[in-house]
């Protein structure tokens, strides 16, 4: 619904605020990311500055503030949420994928030229460096500035900036990890010297907490806590306070890293870097960072941090964990559209909330579990159509003749194994139509041609990307976000450097986790997403006679699709068999523990 009047003077008031800091700063632009300090996706309250100023609550989308006019660039899968949340006389929507929409890059470029000379600003703690260097020369050659603004001038204004979280700090036994601090910091620092570089900044919360076995709750959804790390070919250094975590840990981890104050990153990068060659990759390390090391005469070497790649090749531990904790996933969620199913029957009234609370209480209820993934998106009808919906209304019913999408996921912790889940289902309120069906159909066929696919070693998410749409595209369907991203093993639910989507370079090797997630969305119609995860596997008799490595995805998830909206007419041979397959897995792998009532629906659901 559009902003009050009251949100609209005070989005002004801020706006207004943060121009007099402009001009304090010298700037005439400022841009205002949605990351923080560490890249987070998922922000700490105290670091949603974004979302401060602009209202919008999505995970991803950035805000260019002008001396007149402000921006907000948003990609397909926010178009609709930014419409609702955002004062639009306020800020002009960028919608990006969209024809005619403009992207940052380009909306600067249209601004220098009728104003050369303008300097855009921002903190050098929220961008990083390879982005501050696209800025720097995009700037620079339409005529402006770049200009790195110490202290975020959006903390200046914000009055009452929440307290920051600061949880407990646990080590995960070895059993979870596979893998001891000792053998993984000598793995990454032999990574480290094969880039020429002496010293490895860490800024990623999700790279410092594998690096150490560490985890915590600083940060909604992701188990992870406030921290930098330094890597050296002989000591390693983590930044956060040390009471933060229980003495036996502290003991053990004391025996190969020395701890120190979060303030005192900064300092001792300078300290280490002077005269020695730092890592810096682009994409994973903040422009701040980069500025310190040059401060202090360090040589620049830019590379890929190895930790993102040895974190993304999960050990055998690892993917135990992550098939276990998606097994309780699947129950969890199996026993919600069971759930659903007898409150339809008894025609009993369930609402977007209602299902939401229903489907986390079944997540609650599986041993080991430590907290929701990302916040549960629970969409009916045309709300479908919002990718990220994120605010799953009391109020609004599931209605007979609608779709109904949910995607959600959840994190566990054993003493023995731990895992991150992700997956979506749309599904039928009552009997669907046909133009459902075919919609349908053609996502399940897009979902299963990417499950089913092999492929040699060397082959990136991009060419997985093409190969998954192919059935959409020849009935001239798309849809704007990727096919599939990394997961984490007990770690964030977005993860790279390994994805399936248009920009993906980093080929697919065994260990990887990446979710499978083909849509289709229209405006005012609704939405169809179908996800599951899929590790990457050897297949066997590889390698092949050729001496060619291929390889495959094995499911992690096991929920059955909804065959009330499949035309299994239109699906091919190859298709209906893997289809078959992995409703009998659903039905074996996910049965123990169900009720019987839960049991008959999950015996029903899957007879194709």
């Amino acid at each position: 619904m559009p902003k009050t009047v009251i949100e609209t003077e005070t989005a002004l008031q801020k706006l207004s605020d943060l121009r007099h800091q402009m001009v304090q700063a010298g700037v005439q632009l400022y841009l205002v990311p949605s990351a923080d300090e560490h890249l987070n996706e998922y922000l700490p309250p105290h670091k949603m500055r974004r979302q401060w100023l602009t209202g919008f609550t999505g995970s991803a989308g950035d805000c260019l503030v002008g001396m007149d006019n402000a921006w907000l660039f948003v990609d397909s899968r926010y178009h609709d949420q930014a419409d609702l949340e955002v004062a639009l006389d306020l800020f002009s929507l960028c919608k990006l994928g969209q024809k005619g929409q403009l992207t940052l890059s380009q909306q600067l470029k249209s601004l220098l030229l009728d104003h050369p000379g303008w300097i855009l600003g921002a903190d050098p703690l929220t961008v990083t460096s390879g982005h501050a260097e696209a800025l720097t020369g995009l700037m620079e050659k339409s005529g402006g500035q770049f200009k790195a603004v110490e202290g975020n001038l959006v903390d200046t204004l914000w009055k009452d900036l929440p307290e920051p979280i600061r949880s407990r700090v646990f080590a995960l036994p070895e059993a979870v990890s596979g893998e001891a601090l000792g053998k993984k910091l000598s793995r990454v620092r032999a990574a480290l010297l094969e880039t020429d570089a002496e010293i490895l900044p860490v800024t990623k919360l999700d790279q410092v907490a594998w690096l150490f076995n560490l985890r915590g709750q600083d940060i909604p959804y992701n188990p992870v806590f406030m921290a930098y790390a330094i890597l050296t070919p002989d000591q390693a250094f983590l930044f956060t306070d040390s009471d933060r975590i229980c003495w036996e840990d502290l003991s053990t981890l004391k025996q190969h890293v020395e701890i120190m104050p979060y303030d005192g990153y900064t300092e001792h990068l300078k300290k280490l870097s002077t005269s020695k060659s730092v890592l810096i990759d682009a994409k994973h390390t903040t422009l701040a960072t980069r500025q310190w090391v040059l401060e202090a005469e360090g040589q620049l070497v830019k590379a890929s941090s190895p930790v993102e790649m040895l974190k993304a090749q999960k050990n055998q531990a690892e993917v135990a964990g992550m098939y276990q904790a998606n097994l309780a996933s699947s129950r969890a969620k199996v026993r919600a559209l069971a759930w659903l199913y007898t409150q339809q029957k008894a025609k009993q009234p369930v609402t977007e909330e209602t299902f939401r609370q229903a489907l986390e209480q079944f997540y609650s209820e599986e041993p080991g579990f430590f907290g929701l993934s990302f916040n549960t998106i629970s969409a009916t009808g045309k709300n479908g159509a919002i990718v990220h919906y994120g605010t799953p209304s009391p109020k609004t019913r599931l209605k007979q003749g609608e779709l109904f999408l949910v995607d959600s996921g959840s994190q566990y912790l054993t003493d023995i194994w731990a895992g991150t889940t992700d997956d979506t289902r749309t599904v039928a309120i009552g009997k669907p139509d046909a133009l459902q069906r075919k919609r349908y159909t053609l996502v399940l066929k897009a979902h299963i041609q990417c499950a089913m696919q092999r492929f040699p070693q060397g082959t990136n998410g991009a060419q997985l990307d093409s190969i998954t749409r192919s059935a959409l595209w020849n009935q001239e369907l798309n849809f704007g976000h990727g096919t599939g991203h990394g997961v984490g093993a007990f770690l964030n639910v977005h993860e790279g450097p390994n994805g399936i989507h248009r920009m993906a370079e980093t080929p697919l090797e065994p260990g990887m986790v990446t979710s499978i997630e083909p849509g289709f969305y229209e405006t005012g119609w609704g939405g169809i997403r179908l996800e599951n995860l899929y590790v990457v596997v050897e297949l066997p008799n590889s390698p092949n006679e050729e001496g060619t490595r291929w390889f495959g995805f094995d499911p992690l998830i096991y929920i059955p699709f909804d065959k009330r909206l499949m035309i299994q007419t239109a699906l091919t041979s190859a298709e209906k068999q893997w289809l078959k397959r992995y409703h009998q897995q659903c039905q074996k792998r996910v049965s123990m523990g169900l009720s019987p009532i839960e049991t008959r629906w999950l015996d029903n659901a899957c007879k194709l």
